[in-house]
C-alpha cells in the first residue's frame, strides 16, 4: 500500500468523494476486509457494500487483497491502495488554476495556485516514474517560524528572496548539454492548528488577525527591495 497516491481522473475524484465510499476507503487504509465484514462498520446491507467497493475498484482506489472461505462462500478481502488520496487539479482540468495567469507574491489565491500546479505535476511525475519503474529525485523543506513582528516577518521575506535569487543566479545553467529544467516554490503562510476537541484544523484568530499587517509589512519590504535593485523572483531577469 502506497502512503499517498494522487486522483487524476474526475470520475475516480466523484467515486472518491461519495460519502459511503470516501468512509469504505478509511476503513480499507486500516486494513484488509470483506464486504460482509464492512458492511457492519458503514451501516449497510452486505450487497449494497459490494456495489460501493466494486466501483472503486474499477477505479483503482481498492484492489484485492485475498479470499477466504467462510461456510460455502467464499469472501473477497480488499484493502486500499494507499493510506490516503489527493485530488489533482487534471480531474478538473478544464477549471483547473493557472498561476501564470496572475502573479502577485503576496496573493494567497496565487499561492493556491501554485500549491495546486505543484500537486497537478508531482503527482504526475509520480505517476509516470511507477508506470516506467524508475525512482523519482525530489526534495522538500518544511519548517516553521515564529516571528516576534511584522517587521522581523518582512526582513525575513526579504533576506529569502534575496538569498534564493542569489542562488539560482549562481547554479542555474540554461545552456547546459543534458541539463533539466526544476521548479522552486517557496512558500509563507501563517500555521493551523488542531482543535483538541474536533480534530479539525483552524486557524489561530490571533495570527489571523495580524496577518493582514504582516502581509502589508512584506509588500513594503519587497517593493523596498525592488527601489533599491536588490533582486526579487518578480524584477530579476536572471530568476527567469
Amino acid at each position: 500500500m502506497l502512503d499517498v497516491t494522487v486522483i487524476e481522473d474526475a470520475e475516480a475524484a466523484a467515486v472518491s468523494l461519495d460519502p459511503v465510499r470516501a468512509r469504505l476507503l478509511a476503513e480499507l487504509a486500516a486494513g484488509p476486509a470483506s464486504a460482509a465484514m464492512l458492511a457492519g462498520k458503514v451501516g449497510l446491507p452486505r450487497q449494497k457494500v459490494n456495489y460501493h467497493l466494486k466501483a472503486l475498484e474499477r477505479h483503482g482506489l481498492v484492489e484485492l487483497a485475498g479470499e477466504r472461505r467462510k461456510g460455502n462462500v467464499t469472501e473477497r478481502l480488499m484493502r486500499a491502495t494507499a493510506a490516503s488520496y489527493v485530488i489533482s487539479p487534471l480531474a478538473l482540468s478544464a477549471v483547473q488554476p493557472d498561476p501564470d495567469r496572475f502573479r502577485d507574491q503576496l496573493s494567497a489565491r496565487w499561492l493556491l495556485a501554485l500549491g495546486a500546479r505543484l500537486v497537478r505535476d508531482v503527482g504526475s511525475l509520480v505517476t509516470g516514474a511507477a508506470k516506467a519503474r524508475k525512482r523519482l529525485a525530489t526534495y522538500a523543506l518544511d519548517g516553521e517560524v515564529r516571528f516576534a513582528s511584522a517587521a522581523d516577518r518582512a526582513a525575513f521575506v526579504q533576506e529569502l528572496t534575496a538569498g534564493v535569487s542569489a542562488l539560482i543566479r549562481k547554479y542555474d545553467a540554461p545552456g547546459a548539454d543534458g541539463g533539466r529544467d526544476h521548479r522552486i516554490v517557496v512558500a509563507l503562510h501563517p500555521t493551523l492548528k488542531d482543535t483538541a476537541e474536533t480534530g479539525t484544523a483552524t486557524t489561530d484568530p490571533v495570527v489571523t488577525e495580524k496577518a493582514v499587517t504582516d502581509a502589508a509589512g512584506a509588500e513594503d519590504a519587497i517593493a523596498e527591495a525592488a527601489d533599491t535593485g536588490r533582486p526579487t523572483p518578480e524584477n530579476d531577469p536572471e530568476t527567469h
